[in-house]
């Protein structure tokens, strides 16, 4: 930890702060997304469905609509929409669902194709880094008194190591849970077409 934070203070910080920026603003959009997607949009899925379903089957519609409407979730706006409009026939219905599919999708993914970027490019700054932490081990042989090539040969190194170090340190959780987030962004989505039919068939 103290090789990391001396790497800030050295001649690689320009990266290494690139580097802390990416990770900052990734850590923000993963905390905003795990809680719209798994706590916002997926608490309460099963338990509201199976309230639906069995208001349905004992024919009670309006009951069901009523508690559709009350919930906020992409689920249930689905389901009010298949509901609001079950009079209006077959074609009213899924132009309403694919208008609220529309509305709702986009905000489910809201941020995520960015979560990648920040990993490729934190990535690549510490590449930049690395690059830049040769150069000057070379220039240090090439250059420096040999008195001096040993220092400055190791504070080269030392910002080659860093640099990679935290390239690789940030991206790789960044990716990881960009794959969590955009699988259950994926099951929301499809849950909202599986159940918006299965609905649309109880009617």
């Amino acid at each position: 930890m103290e090789l990391i934070l001396k790497g800030f203070q050295g001649e690689g910080k320009f990266y290494m702060s690139v580097i802390l920026c990416l990770g900052i603003i990734s850590l923000a959009i993963i905390a905003e997304r795990f809680y719209y997607i798994y706590v916002k949009s997926s608490a309460g899925r099963a338990n509201f469905m199976r309230n639906i379903a069995q208001l349905l089957q004992t024919g009670r519609v309006a009951e069901a609509g009523h508690l559709a409407a009350s919930q906020n979730f992409p689920l249930a706006k689905i389901i009010s929409a298949v509901l609001q409009n079950k009079a209006k026939g077959q074609a009213a219905i899924e132009k309403a669902v694919d208008e609220v599919y529309l509305t709702e999708a986009p905000r489910i993914n809201r941020y995520l194709n960015l979560l990648p970027a920040f990993a490729n490019i934190a990535m690549l700054c510490g590449l930049l880094g690395t690059i830049f932490g040769l150069i000057l081990a070379f220039d240090a042989v090439a250059n420096l008194p040999a008195a001096q090539r040993p220092q400055a040969l190791a504070n080269g190194i030392s910002v080659v190591m860093v640099n990679t170090w935290t390239g690789l340190a940030t991206a790789i959780p960044i990716l990881l849970l960009h794959g969590l987030l955009s699988m259950q962004s994926e099951r929301l989505q499809e849950e909202m077409e599986e159940k918006a039919v299965k609905v649309m068939n109880l009617l």
